[in-house]
């Protein structure tokens, strides 16, 4: 059995007041824009690295840049007066003429270049072309001891066999022709631009694969430099400016929240409206309740209205590997707030970073764990005041969160968000639909009636689910029935109609179910059945549910957990009477659970039992592991006592209303064998007339006419090859005779 019921019981908090001061005058905010600025580590470094590839480039860039020497061959020289034109293997001329020393042009021959030769060289040869630069050609002298013992001096030019300066007295240029032609390579100094990217080429490619390797390690760290997840960022915090689109029109079912944090988004919009009646906003505001109640969802509408910077961060991004990492994370995060202040911290899941300290540690003192909470302590309210940053948390967990961090001047502000009653789950009903296609016949005053104890984030499941199952089918709106499939589909998951069950185990979980709907309807202060199904669906072989006659009641009599405690023992009861103690099966393993739980919050911590009002187990806080026996073994037996006393009397109960109302429990088993799934309607039906309702007896007609039909189309060969008792009878007779 599956009883969707919520227990809400009263709670307060004592919260110290603070002394009273003298209203001061709040400063003026401002409003910085931020950006997402790399941090300085990261900014050096990057400027490191830029400023080396830049040298780089430009010492490869000189380097090609200046002249290099290649071979060009001579094919054919031309001479002339004073200069001589070459043209290469490629039909380049180049034309050499006479220089000075210092590179300028001189009239002189080559008689005149021919006799300075044995004096230190007055002239040189000098060249130029477009094709190859600055051309020139190495001529080489030397003095030395010819065969005859006399001196004298030799001449080479390029790769031509040295010869005798006297030989070439008068016909030199003739020699010099002769030389070049066909028999030297002439030096030429290259430095046109294709030559320039070729060698330049190499030094790119380099760069390039530099800068590759450097993003390739910044991923695999995490970032770049300094980046977040990097070794160089570990310590940054790793907040978000929020983005959302989400405003308070958007939220439903929480008005009074909804006002209280409308009113911190004003101040922050208006701060001389509540500056001139000496008010100030609160430092801290922390949403906890049970989960999918719409915390986050208020935050994010917070972020859509306020005009302000809206800091995101989950509680569990302050930890790392590192001791210290969480502490650093906490100051850097609030470094960033104070600079674009005013602005809103918004921390998600607080308890996973504010958790009580020293949990983990046997001497009690504070552990190395505990460095992150104390500097989120001194940050929030510390010897340094903050102005302009408004802290906002949430959480599921208010009772492991530290006691310092929830006090006024941290957090000022508790808001608890609980579930929905039926008129808040009507209103967020109409915010989910307002997109959907929905029938015309599709009452949402009566989903929020039969879906008590669902959360926000159910509700809008529970609508998506049927708009799909809507698409599925190929309907063009969304219907009851795809509302009752999808709201079964949240309970309990998705039926399992192929599951192979035999008819007999198919009967016992009837009469489980139809134990829980009965004794449910004979119980004062019972839930109403709205729903019986003997469909599987999940871990479940059937489901009943049940929701409240009194809709959201507030607190829960001791009437009211007894006759829930019967009703989920009913299943049990009806199989015991009904196949004997012997014959009960595993279908009662989620109620008995349910069922201890109850009793054991009634004699350990709600007082309502024999053994007194003394709370055994706390009911708020967390319990330390290292702590003492918290009762006696003696309390210990009595509780055990006590808890199997109450349920047996209970079971006792659900057994007698069983065996009292055996005709309607067969009636409601026969209902479900045969439609499989029967709701409020019909159950009432069986209740108040003890007969089956018009839906149950036409499909058995149904059913039974399909059967005649079945029968009536066989073969009659088929039945008449069927020997008789008589014929076989007859056959057997003549034995006796012998």
């Amino acid at each position: 059995m599956l009883n969707k019921r919520t227990n809400k019981f009263a709670e307060q908090v004592d919260n110290n007041q603070s002394v009273p001061q003298k209203p001061k005058q709040p400063d003026k905010p401002q409003t910085y824009e931020v950006s997402d600025n790399k941090s300085k580590g990261k900014t050096i470094a990057k400027w490191i690295v830029a400023i080396v590839i830049i040298g780089l480039l430009i010492w490869m860039f000189y380097y090609s840049c200046s002249p290099k020497s290649t071979k060009i061959t001579v094919k054919e020289a031309t001479p002339t007066a004073n200069s001589l034109t070459l043209k290469t293997n490629g039909g380049t001329e180049v034309n050499i003429k006479i220089a000075s020393d210092d590179g300028k042009l001189a009239n002189a021959g080559w008689s005149e270049y021919y006799l300075n030769l044995g004096n230190s060289t007055v002239y040189t040869m000098y060249a130029s072309s477009d094709n190859y630069g600055t051309v020139s050609f190495r001529v080489e002298e030397w003095t030395a001891i010819d065969s005859s013992d006399q001196l004298v001096t030799w001449i080479c030019i390029g790769s031509v066999d040295p010869v005798k300066l006297s030989t070439y007295t008068a016909s030199f240029q003739t020699w010099l022709t002769d030389a070049l032609t066909n028999h030297a390579s002439v030096a030429s100094n290259n430095n046109t631009w294709s030559y320039i990217l070729i060698n330049l080429l190499p030094t790119i490619i380099l760069v390039a694969l530099m800068v590759w390797m450097y993003n390739r390690m910044a991923k695999l760290q995490g970032g770049a430099m300094g980046g977040e997840d990097s070794i160089f960022g570990m310590g940054k915090s790793q907040a978000k400016i929020a983005q959302s689109n989400v405003k308070f029109s958007d939220v439903a079912g929480i008005e009074e929240e909804k006002a209280e944090l409308i009113e911190i988004v004003d101040y922050l919009k208006n701060p001389e409206k509540y500056a001139a009646m000496g008010a100030r906003t609160p430092r801290g505001v922390i949403l906890y309740g049970p989960p999918g109640t719409g915390k986050t969802l208020l935050a994010k509408a917070v972020a859509g209205e306020a005009k302000v910077p809206f800091f995101q961060v989950s509680g569990s991004a302050f930890e790392d590997m590192l001791v210290g990492v969480g502490a650093k994370r906490v100051r850097d995060l609030f470094a960033k707030a104070k600079k674009a202040a005013p602005a809103i911290i918004f921390i998600d899941e607080l308890d996973s970073v504010a958790s009580k300290r020293g949990k983990y540690d046997v001497s009690g003192s504070s552990g190395l764990a505990d460095q992150t909470i104390n500097q989120l302590l001194a940050e929030m309210d510390g010897f340094s005041t903050r102005t302009g940053i408004v802290v906002m948390a949430a959480t599921n967990r208010l009772d492991v969160i530290d006691d310092a961090i929830l006090r006024p001047g941290r957090f000022d502000r508790h808001i608890q968000v609980n579930l929905p009653d039926i008129k808040e789950r009507e209103a967020i009903l109409k915010i989910h639909a307002r997109n959907k296609n929905l029938s015309s016949k599709v009452n949402l005053e009566d989903i929020a009636r039969r879906t008590p104890g669902f959360s926000g984030a159910q509700l809008e499941n529970v609508l998506n689910e049927a708009t799909l199952l809507a698409v599925r089918f190929n309907k063009s709106s969304v219907g009851m029935d795809e509302i009752d499939e999808a709201i079964d589909r949240v309970i309990a998951g998705p039926a399992k109609k192929t599951r192979v069950i035999t008819e007999e185990e198919k009967k016992q979980i009837a009469y489980h179910e139809a134990g829980h709907a009965l004794v449910g309807l004979h119980t004062p202060g019972g839930d109403v059945v709205e729903k019986i199904t003997i469909i599987p669906r999940g871990r479940a072989a059937g489901y009943t549910l049940s929701t409240p006659e009194k809709q959201e009641i507030q607190i829960q009599k001791k009437s009211d957990l007894l006759a829930i405690i019967t009703t989920t023992l009913g299943g049990r009861a009806a199989e015991e009477v009904i196949y004997g103690n012997d014959a009960i099966s595993t279908g009662a393993s989620n109620d008995l659970y349910k069922v201890t739980n109850i009793v054991r919050s009634m004699v350990t911590q709600l007082g309502m039992t024999e053994i007194g009002m003394t709370q055994f187990i706390p009911s708020e806080g967390v319990i330390n592991p290292n702590q003492i026996k918290l009762y006696s073994d003696e309390t210990a037996n009595k509780i055990d006592a006590q808890i199997e006393k109450i349920i047996q009397d209970q079971y006792t109960a659900a057994k007698k209303l069983i065996s009292s109302n055996k005709k309607e429990l067969d009636l409601i088993v026969e209902s479900l064998l045969v439609l499989e799934t029967i709701v409020k309607s019909q159950i009432d039906y069986i209740h108040k007339n003890l007969k089956l309702p018009e839906e149950v007896v036409s499909k058995k007609q149904e059913i039974e006419t399909a059967k005649k039909d079945k029968v009536a189309e066989q073969p009659e060969e088929i039945t008449s090859d069927k020997p008789t008792k008589s014929s076989s009878s007859s056959s057997k007779s003549p034995k006796k005779d012998n």
